[in-house]
């Protein structure tokens, strides 16, 4: 009793006050009423309702039995027990709770809608509770990051005239959501959790900053294109090989951008704020999943001790590109590239010391006989057909001036765009036959097999390399200079250098076969065959200011084949995020924020209509988005009043006593603006006049 009615009966009297008509007599531990009917009646359903709440432990203030009169009195769907004692989040002995009914309501939408809005005046906990909500998700692994964001409206001042870097310029405008946050997590782990990424507090202008410039290319069915060129509904490539629509296209202004390199060379364009899906050795060692970082946020880190930090996550399926018809068979195609002699001043030739490759280049040639010359040379020579009067060109021959490698030497051959921009299928052929001519593999002790390429022209080199990567291996490459290079030997006398050599190191996945060959590829399972191929970033450098911009792609890990197979993203996949004074956006701003939403994450906006600090003319975010999308599944807006704020009394009194002015004015300008309308029409009516009469 002493609990329920509050020391020296302060709860008690809290409820005298709020129902007059009623008698309350305490005896022992009986309460009695008189009064009305209604009064009696909501008396006991307090009384019950505080029971409830003790019975938890929780104690009773002469606030919380105000809140609860007040939402028994607006016969709400929950009880006061029900609210009161919800809990979100504990942190070092203090529990976060909604304190009236409408909060419990935003907090029950938080948990039920992927985006939700609060919208009510300062101090009704718009941002703390969905704070917590953020920090109760990251716990229970819900999500994996949380971001903190909010526009940096100048109000007044100017940004540039404000002493300190740019961070200590913006840092007073995102104070609020530090100081909701050290509430909530212990101090001393915050500034880990944001040097892995894991929370993230940034102006709104950061958010949209994820950019990459107009020219870089980006992989798309019919090849590569300029993201610049990418409209919306455009098809481009995902992380598993597949297409997968354009979402959004944001065009972001000139930007610094920085090169971002991997360890194999391969390498692409972005801002600093671009996102990168990446994971440590202790990511992996642990069974954590992938993070997602800013480029910025990894520079100066790259290395942990001597290794590599950063893994980039690799195609998990070969790129599904449109299937084309081809002159030639692609595996032959690769064995001519490899040891064929395609000069077209003779019949077309082939060398190998394997009867098995002969063979196999007769059965894919139709119409062709692969006959045995000498040594290591064949000819391919045409099939001549009974009645044949007249000489007719080489099958071989009009197939390679088709595809302009008639006349092609050793250091000058390459890989058709047809082939390149192939089929799974005939793309892996195009390398079986390259890699079954002047390839081989490589075993390494406690290692899985690699594979070694070697040939003088560069741009075979290249399209190895992408052939490679398209397949979703990894591909080395380096140069072995002609010049000082021992001569090597045939027939006996010396044959010198005369183009330098690259050789291609070459990682597979395992179930991409990169041998026909027997021999080779009998030593390529003897020895593991295909392992998992790693890629890691090797240096992050500044490359100048470009015009830049940022897409946004349906795929569900938001990833897409940038150049060199990069993988990469800019939408925010896994992550709570929320927007805080979201009234001081504008309608483009608001749109920019929600359609960056990711798959597996939630958006919480929140902000103060009747506080709106834009120039003069532009209408608010928060504003125009609730006449957009009212009535959309998935979106709740949960507005709260004065009734909810939890500061002291008097902000309440404040918000509706502003609320009253402001209702007022508005009424006072409606007959003013009328009769300033008739002066002018009156003024009007009499010039015309007197214009009559002269």
């Amino acid at each position: 009793m002493v609990a329920l009615l509050g020391s020296g009966d302060s709860l008690l009297r809290v409820i005298e006050d709020a129902f007059p008509d009623v008698d309350i007599h305490v005896r022992g531990n009986e309460v009695n009423t008189t009064g009305p009917v209604d009064d009696i009646e909501l008396v006991k359903r307090l009384f019950d309702e505080m029971m409830l709440v003790l019975r938890t432990g929780q104690p009773l203030s002469a606030e919380a039995v105000e809140r609860s009169i007040a939402m028994l009195r607006s016969g709400g769907d929950a009880g006061p027990a029900e609210v009161l004692t919800l809990n979100i989040l504990s942190n070092r002995g203090r529990t976060i709770r909604p304190k009236t009914l409408n909060q419990k309501r935003y907090v029950d939408a938080i948990d039920r809608h992927t985006i939700v809005f609060g919208i009510g005046p300062a101090g009704t906990g718009k941002t703390y509770l969905a704070m917590a909500k953020a920090v109760q998700a990251l716990q229970m692994k819900q999500v994996n990051r949380i971001i903190l964001t909010r526009p940096a409206v100048e109000a007044g001042e100017r940004l540039g005239f404000l002493p300190g870097t740019l961070y200590e310029k913006i840092d007073p405008y995102l104070r609020p959501l530090y100081d909701a946050l050290h509430d909530m997590i212990d101090p001393d782990s915050i500034p880990r959790l944001m040097a892995a990424g894991t929370i993230e507090v940034a102006p709104l202008a950061y958010m949209r900053g994820r950019a990459q410039p107009v020219f870089t290319n980006v992989l798309t069915p019919d090849g590569w294109r300029p993201i610049g060129d990418l409209q919306v509904g455009d098809l481009v490539i995902g992380s598993n090989g597949e297409p997968t629509p354009v979402l959004g296209v944001y065009p972001q202004g000139e930007k610094d951008i920085y090169r971002l390199t991997a360890q194999d060379g391969s390498w692409t364009l972005c801002c600093g704020e671009h996102l990168w899906t990446v994971r440590t050795a202790a990511d992996r060692r642990r069974g954590k999943p992938w993070r997602v970082l800013e480029t910025k946020d990894m520079i100066g880190k790259l290395r942990a001790a001597h290794a590599r930090r950063y893994e980039l996550p690799m195609l998990t399926a070969p790129v599904q590109l449109p299937e084309r018809a081809v002159p030639m068979d692609p595996y032959a195609l690769g064995l001519l590239l490899g040891d064929g002699c395609l000069t077209g001043s003779t019949t077309p030739a082939f060398a190998t010391a394997d009867r098995e490759l002969a063979s196999a280049l007769e059965a894919a040639l139709p119409g062709v006989a692969v006959r045995h010359r000498s040594g290591v040379d064949y000819t391919l020579n045409r099939v001549k057909a009974p009645g044949d009067v007249v000489t007719l060109e080489n099958p071989v021959t009009g197939v390679l001036r088709a595809l302009d490698l008639l006349g092609a030497r050793s250091h000058s051959k390459f890989v058709p765009d047809v082939y390149l921009g192939n089929s799974a299928e005939v793309r892996l052929a195009v390398l079986q036959g390259l890699l079954d001519s002047d390839g081989g593999p490589v075993t390494q002790r406690d290692r899985t097999c690699r594979v070694q390429y070697t040939t003088t022209s560069i741009m075979l080199r290249d399209d190895v390399v992408s052939l490679v990567r398209s397949l979703g291996g990894v591909a080395y490459t380096r140069r072995r200079h002609a010049l000082g290079r021992k001569p090597g030997r045939a027939n006996g006398r010396a044959v010198h250098h005369r183009f330098d050599a690259h050789i291609v190191d070459i990682r597979l996945p395992a179930g991409v076969e990169p041998f026909r060959l027997a021999r080779k590829r009998d030593v390529y399972h003897a020895a593991g065959g295909g392992g998992r191929p790693m890629r890691f970033i090797d240096s992050i450098e500044p490359a100048g200011r470009e015009e830049a911009v940022c897409i946004q792609v349906a795929a569900e890990d938001s990833l897409y084949v940038t150049e060199g197979h990069l993988l990469t993203h800019n939408t925010l996949n896994d992550a709570f995020i929320i927007l805080d004074e979201a009234q001081n956006t504008s309608a483009e701003q608001m749109k920019m924020f929600l359609t960056r939403l990711g798959f597996g994450s939630k958006i919480v906006v929140t902000g103060d209509v009747t506080q709106v600090d834009l120039p003069n003319g532009t209408e608010s975010g928060l504003r125009v988005v609730q006449r957009i999308l009212d009535g959309v599944d998935d979106i709740a807006f949960c507005p709260l009043s004065s009734q909810d704020v939890v500061r002291h009394q008097l902000v309440g009194r404040i918000v509706d006593a502003y609320g009253r002015f402001d209702a007022e004015r508005q009424r006072d300008e409606v007959p003013r603006s009328r009769g300033r309308r008739g002066q002018i029409h009156s003024t009007t009516s009499t010039s015309n006049a007197e214009r009559d009469v002269n």
